[in-house]
């Protein structure tokens, strides 16, 4: 009987643990993922992965985004301790609880494993302060602007990614590549959204920078061709009669996501996957109502809290504070950018002299004395010469006199108020000009003019817009519209063009040489001076900003070479700082060789030579002649007039 009953039991037990590992979440249990989650850099979670702790009692404070399913269990990096440090400790904390303790060896660089045992995950991230204590040997003082340096941290998590279930899941927290699937005959609906969705995405996920590339399905086929690893996602975006964004489950466990829907809507669905709406999206089909984008409406003044500083402050012997000017925060091209200074500082006692001084990179905009009020109210001007895409503006207290052994006078603390406001004008052309003046020449919205019905085309605008994302602050607000429509319309445009540019209302800055070699001045990838030969057979890919009346351009072309664009789009992409150091006016690639910068206007097209003597025509020259003799008789007898009616002496 008891037999009987055991047989029963392991029966039941196993056709139980059958049914488990053939359904969907096979023996995964709430905690477990699809992967084990990896080792990711600070860098790759929209962090800097070198950090910097200065003075005795150095402190930081890092963000960590969590999948979920996964909890950070240990941060990896390597410290390097100043010179003449005895003793150095590092201390993590989270919310005043101490996670970790130790100490940190002297004398050279070395690796350091954290265990970060404890930490609470809140709302899919864990927030960590970083606390440095140094000690220095007898006799020597801590240079304050050495700091102590932990590099290339990198943060460990144990669990693994769980499958989304409902559109409001589709987009975890850390995102390394998106793939937007679409049809080879592109529409301009589709096109207009997949660029939106591009956009929207780079967006959202800010310094995380993840790879958002356009790949096309084969004719008729609504899944993606492959499959999702974990941290990626596919989306597909297909016209079709029902207006609907809804999870397509596969084999991998990670499901894409269609958007679908009648051309007039694929945008507006689009714009739920990236909206504050799709939170509420808890099921695995739904529909967007009407969702606007919304483009920053610009003012000529601002604050610096409203730019993304609530504040500024920093206490040391010499403070210094810096304000982001941050044109893309401003919403346009601007120019005559003056800050109103509003803080204060601690007095100075009668035996110390100071005063303030404010700088932008190497150069020094104002001064002035300090006085016993410890009251910063003062306006500084920005020089539109010193003006970039992205300025940082410098407030210094610097002092005399004699601050005691090791700095023992007391710190100083510096404070530029949040309510501190912004002047500015617009700028048009902008200021500065070419690469620099991008992307806040663009806003607030943007045309990007691309051939109907091409798919190379529309790989080409989501490259070109995601890299002018990545350089702004503010969401892009894009329309994907015929090329021949944004070359004629007043609005600021990314024009592409890929085989040739044959629009000559549009005067691009560099031009094929028709007859003779041009040779041009430019700068190589390392910012070098050199030259560029530039001969009527050479086919060449380029680049080029143009200010076409009072809108701004962005011109993506070539001279029948489109493979020389794409390799100047694809070296552009594979270093995300190349975007933001771009300057000049034209970037152009050449075979067999690195793009290099074209840094000012040069018309590169054979021009008659203006310095040849005017052609002065016959019918000119006799008329010339005419008006000359005839002021010169009137002029006579004017005079023989006068000496006539003048009585004799």
């Amino acid at each position: 009987m008891v037999t009987r009953r055991l047989s029963r039991l392991i029966a039941v037990a196993t056709i139980g643990a059958l049914v488990l590992l053939l359904s969907p979440t096979a023996g995964a249990a709430p905690g477990d993922g699809l992967a084990s989650a990896p080792t990711l850099s600070l860098r790759d979670l929209g962090s800097d992965p070198d950090i910097e702790l200065y003075g005795q009692a150095g402190v930081q404070t890092i963000d960590i985004p969590v999948l979920p399913g996964t909890t950070p269990t240990v941060l990896n990096t390597t410290a390097l301790v100043p010179t003449f440090v005895r003793t150095a400790s590092l201390t993590v904390l989270q919310d005043n609880r101490v996670i970790s303790r130790q100490d940190v060896p002297t004398g050279g660089p070395v690796p350091l494993t954290i265990p970060l045992a404890g930490v609470r995950v809140v709302d899919n991230a864990v927030t960590l302060m970083l606390r440095t204590y140094l000690l220095p040997l007898e006799g020597y003082c801590l240079d304050p602007s050495n700091p102590m340096r932990l590099t290339d941290t990198t943060v460990g998590y144990e669990g693994g990614e769980r499958a989304p279930t409902a559109i409001a899941d589709f987009l975890p927290p850390i995102l390394r590549a998106l793939t937007i699937y679409v049809a080879p005959d592109v529409s301009q609906g589709v096109a207009d959204a997949a660029v939106q969705l591009a956009a929207a995405i780079a967006a959202h996920y800010g310094r995380q920078y993840p790879d958002i590339s356009l790949a096309r399905m084969g004719p008729g086929s609504t899944p993606p061709p492959g499959t999702a690893r974990p941290f990626e996602r596919q989306v597909v975006i297909t016209e079709g009669p029902k207006a609907q964004v809804s999870l397509q489950p596969n084999d991998s466990g990670v499901p894409s996501l269609l958007v679908s829907g009648p051309a007039n809507e694929l945008t507006n669905q689009a714009r739920l996957i990236t909206s504050n709406v799709a939170q509420y999206a808890l099921s695995t089909s739904a529909v967007a109502g009407p969702l606007r984008s919304a483009p920053q409406l610009t003012t000529n003044l601002t604050t610096i809290r409203k730019l993304g500083q609530p504040g500024v402050n920093s206490t040391a012997i010499k403070p210094e504070v810096y304000i982001s000017l941050d044109q893309t925060r401003l919403g346009r091209a601007s120019h005559n950018v003056r800050v109103h200074l509003r803080g204060s500082y601690t007095p100075l006692p009668e035996a110390m002299g100071g005063r303030l001084v404010a700088s932008v990179g190497s150069d020094t905009i104002d001064r002035w004395e300090v006085t016993h009020e410890g009251v910063i109210d003062r306006w500084i001007d920005v020089p539109d010469r010193l003006l970039a895409r992205f300025t940082s503006l410098r407030i210094q207290l610097d002092i005399a006199g004699n601050t005691g052994y090791c700095g023992e006078f007391q710190p100083l603390t510096l404070t530029i108020d949040g309510e501190s406001e912004v002047s500015s004008e617009p700028a048009s052309p902008p200021v500065p000009a070419g690469f620099q003046s991008l992307p806040q020449s663009l806003m607030p919205r943007v045309e990007v003019g691309i051939d109907p019905d091409s798919s190379d085309d529309t790989e080409r605008a989501v490259t070109l817009i995601v890299g002018m994302q990545r350089l702004s602050a503010l969401p892009l607000d894009t329309a994907v519209v015929p090329l021949q429509e944004a070359i004629d319309s007043p609005n600021p445009a990314v024009l592409i063009d890929a085989d040739d540019w044959d629009h000559p209302e549009i005067r691009l800055p560099v031009v094929a040489p028709r007859n003779i070699p041009m040779m041009m001045d430019v700068t190589d990838d390392s910012g070098q001076p050199t030259t560029l030969t530039l001969e009527p057979a050479l086919r060449f890919g380029s680049l080029q900003t143009v200010v076409d009346g009072k809108r701004s351009l962005l011109v993506a072309t070539s001279n029948g070479a489109p493979e020389q664009l794409d390799e100047l789009l694809r070296w552009l992409h594979a270093n995300r700082q190349r975007p933001a150091n771009l300057d000049g006016v034209a970037v152009i690639s050449v075979p067999g060789r690195a793009p290099v910068t074209v840094l000012a206007t040069q018309n590169v097209e054979p021009t008659p030579d203006t310095r040849a003597a005017p052609d002065i025509k016959p019918w000119w020259f006799a008329t010339g002649v005419l008006v000359l003799l005839v002021a010169s008789t009137a002029w006579w007898l004017w005079l023989r007039r006068r000496r006539s009616a003048t009585p004799e002496e």
